[in-house]
């Protein structure tokens, strides 16, 4: 049987020579990308490094072979990271982010005129009042008028949702970031409630149809298949629309998945509350606007990026955040119109804007990325 103190103290033996061996090779590294900055050149040479990995992989045998490509593979990503430092101590994105946080006020507006996707009662509505004590909102018909008022100058801010906590990403809102320009300067987490809608004196059991957005309906499908099996369901736009499609209708034998509000605003009656599938149910809104601002302690950054389609590419960005020490938030990927299989990446992370990591990261990606989009730093509201 072993000795466990005298094996940890040859584990600890072995770290300090590795330590030393890494500093000395991080030195390397360095004298290697100062003399890559004095020939303009970049950091990567994918050959130098399939060839490193073929050889250190022999080098560790079989049984620790995958190990090795992957210990290696790691110090690779940092040595990279290290030398992008050297070779672009800055850029024109994080200038772009100092001159934006020099310009922008220390106070989120309290006023502003909002573009919001439905009618009065919309959840982007109840989102947007949330955002800004005073905001003149402005609706529009669906989510690329949003986008489109906020690049055309109609509106100064656009409010839309862009998941949920059940039903998962709203894809639409997704699909249009990649083809619109805007920045985000805050989100919202809201808490959503579904409740059935009818007009007064309609029951349960009178009810043949219902109308709500297809977030709503699946956020309550549970709730449909027990109380209103075999009831037609037709998807709108908005659940405000939905409440005022019910409130307008010459039937008695429809009703809406919507928001207490719109029980008020249209003057329905609630036949059930809360019918959502679960308790803790939250939509997650962007508010964002056409020209960059960021607000004291934005600690949340979005951007958009798209990766090689081969193998290892998205793990290389992956381990740039765990060499930076910054966490993911978010990952999420769709397919680009007109490109086949290519797909945009849509990243959520947190790391303040204050902090050296976040710049590194910026420079990093803008430098490295042929199609790299960066959406925005902010706080977000819960």
């Amino acid at each position: 049987m072993i000795d466990i103190k005298d094996s940890r103290a040859k584990i600890d033996d072995i770290d300090e020579k590795m330590v030393a061996l890494f500093r000395e090779r991080m030195a390397v590294a360095k004298d290697i990308a100062e003399y890559k900055k004095s020939l303009g050149r970049a950091t990567l040479d994918e050959s130098r490094e399939r060839a490193l990995l073929t050889r250190v992989s022999e080098m560790a045998g079989e049984e620790l072979s995958s190990y090795s490509r992957v210990l290696y593979s790691m110090i690779m990503e940092i040595s990279k990271s290290y030398q992008h430092g050297i070779i672009y101590p800055d850029s024109e994105l994080n200038e772009m982010v100092d001159e934006a946080l020099s310009n922008t006020g220390k106070l989120f507006p309290p006023i502003a005129s909002v573009a919001c996707q439905g009618v009065e009662g919309a959840y982007s509505q109840i989102a947007a009042t949330r955002i800004f004590k005073v905001p003149n909102i402005i609706y529009y018909e669906n989510f690329e008028n949003v986008f489109e008022a906020v690049e055309n100058g109609s509106c100064q801010y656009g409010v839309l949702p862009i998941e949920n906590s059940t039903a998962g990403s709203v894809k639409m809102t997704y699909d249009l970031m990649i083809k619109h320009d805007f920045y985000i300067v805050r989100s919202l987490r809201l808490k959503i409630d579904h409740n059935l809608l009818a007009k007064n004196g309609t029951k349960l059991s009178d009810i043949k149809e219902i109308f709500s957005h297809e977030q709503a309906i699946n956020q309550s499908t549970e709730y449909i298949k027990k109380y209103l099996p075999g009831v037609k369901v037709t998807v709108v736009k908005n659940t405000a629309m939905a409440a005022k499609m019910v409130a307008e209708s010459d039937r008695t034998d429809v009703a809406c998945l919507s928001s207490r509000s719109c029980a008020n605003l249209y003057n329905l009656n609630i036949i059930d509350k809360c019918i959502q599938d679960k308790e803790n149910n939250y939509t997650r809104f962007i508010c964002f606007t056409k020209k960059l601002e960021i607000y004291p302690g934005a600690d949340r950054t979005s951007f958009m990026m798209v990766i090689d389609h081969k193998p290892g590419a998205l793990y290389r960005v992956m381990s740039r955040f765990y060499a930076l020490n910054i966490n993911l938030l978010k990952i999420e990927s769709r397919p680009i119109p007109e490109r086949d299989f290519e797909f945009m990446f849509y990243f959520d992370v947190e790391a303040s804007v204050y902090s050296p990591e976040f710049k590194i990261l910026l420079s990093e990606f803008s430098h490295q990325s042929e199609e790299f989009k960066y959406l925005g730093t902010y706080n977000e509201m819960v």
